[in-house]
C-alpha cells in the first residue's frame, strides 16, 4: 500500500512542488542522482569507469506530451553521445533511454524516428542503447519500436519488467542469440489482472524470468540489489555454463554501491544506472517506492533542516 502511494503521488503536481520546494530535498535526491548537467554524468562516468565497472546513463525528461520537448530529449541523447565518444568511453558506457521522453505518448513513429537517431548517435560513438520499460500500457508499442531498431542495431537492449503477469513469455521471445535484455522488477503501478502486487510473487516471477534468459543465447542483463536473487544468478551461471563476459547486472547509482564493487572485483560485470538531469521528481519518487526505507533519508533531511 506505501509502494502504491509512492507511485501515485509521482504523478501528484501537488506532492512534486513539496518535495522540489523543500529544503535540502535536492541534496538527498543527489544520492540516486548524478547531477543536473552532462557534464555531471560525465565525471559520475569517469568515477564509475575507473573503478572496473560499466555505466548505462539516463537523461531524466520522460513522458512528454509536446513535440518541442521530445526533440529536445532527443538532442541532448545525442549531445550526451558525442561526448562519450570524444572522451572515449563509448566501450564502457551506453544509454538508457524512455521513450515517452522522446514522444511515444504523441506518436509511435515519430518516437521511432527520435530513438532512431539516438541508436545513429551511438554507433558513432561506439556504444549502443538500451530502451526501458515504463507504464504497462507501453509495453506493446516499445516491444515494437525496439523490433523496429534491431533491424539496423541488432545491439539495441530491451527490458522486461518482472512483475508483468506476462513476463516469463516475453523473455522467452527474447531469450534469442544476440538479443540484450536487462531483467527488472518493475518500479510502476499496474492493475492486479496485468501485474503481481506482492513482493514475494514478484520475486518468484524474477527467478522464472531468470531462468529462461540464462538458459536462452541472449545477454541478460540482471538489474537487482537483492542478494538472494543474486545468489540465484551465480547459481544460474553455473548450472547453464556462462562466462563472466555473457551476461551483467545492474545495478541503480547510489544503491549498494559496495556490493557494486564486490561483484565487479570477484570478475563480473557490473554496470551502473546512472541517471542525471533536471527533471528528477518522478525517478526519484520510484526510487523510493522500490525501497520505502530510503524514505527515512528524506524524513531525516526535512526534520534536520527545520
Amino acid at each position: 500500500m506505501f509502494r502504491r502511494a509512492l507511485l501515485a503521488a509521482s504523478h501528484s503536481g501537488g506532492a512534486r512542488r513539496i518535495v522540489e520546494t523543500a529544503p535540502f530535498a535536492r541534496d538527498v535526491a543527489r544520492r540516486f542522482i548524478a547531477g543536473e548537467t552532462a557534464a555531471d554524468a560525465a565525471r559520475v562516468t569517469e568515477q564509475l569507469t575507473d573503478d572496473g565497472l560499466l555505466v548505462s546513463l539516463d537523461v531524466l525528461g520522460e513522458d512528454v506530451h509536446d513535440k518541442g520537448r521530445a526533440e529536445t530529449n532527443t538532442v541532448r541523447y545525442i549531445e550526451l553521445l558525442d561526448r562519450l565518444g570524444e572522451d572515449a568511453l563509448g566501450a564502457r558506457a551506453e544509454v538508457s533511454v524512455k521513450l515517452t521522453a522522446v514522444g511515444q505518448s504523441l506518436d509511435e513513429e515519430f518516437a521511432l524516428e527520435n530513438a532512431r537517431r539516438i541508436c545513429d548517435a551511438a554507433a558513432s560513438a561506439g556504444t549502443t542503447v538500451t530502451f526501458d520499460m515504463e507504464e504497462h500500457e507501453t509495453v506493446d508499442s516499445t516491444l515494437r519500436i525496439v523490433h523496429e531498431l534491431r533491424r539496423d542495431h541488432p545491439t539495441v537492449g530491451a527490458v522486461v519488467q518482472a512483475y508483468l503477469r506476462r513476463a516469463e513469455e516475453y523473455c522467452a521471445d527474447l531469450a534469442y542469440e544476440g538479443s540484450r535484455v536487462r531483467l527488472c522488477k518493475g518500479a510502476y503501478a499496474a492493475p492486479e489482472a496485468i501485474a503481481f502486487t506482492e513482493k514475494d510473487d514478484i520475486d518468484k516471477s524474477f527467478v522464472r524470468c531468470m531462468k529462461v534468459l540464462m538458459a536462452g543465447k541472449g545477454y541478460p542483463m540482471l538489474a537487482t540489489h537483492d542478494p538472494r536473487l543474486i545468489d540465484i544468478a551465480e547459481a544460474l551461471t553455473l548450472l547453464h555454463s556462462r562466462d563472466a563476459d555473457t551476461f551483467e547486472y545492474q545495478m541503480l547509482y547510489g544503491v549498494r554501491p559496495q556490493e557494486q564493487r564486490r561483484l565487479a572485483a570477484d570478475g563480473a560485470q557490473v554496470r551502473v544506472y546512472v541517471a542525471y538531469g533536471r527533471d528528477w521528481y518522478e525517478y526519484f519518487m520510484r526510487r523510493l517506492a522500490e525501497k520505502p526505507a530510503n524514505l527515512r533519508l528524506v524524513v531525516r533531511s526535512l526534520v534536520g533542516a527545520s
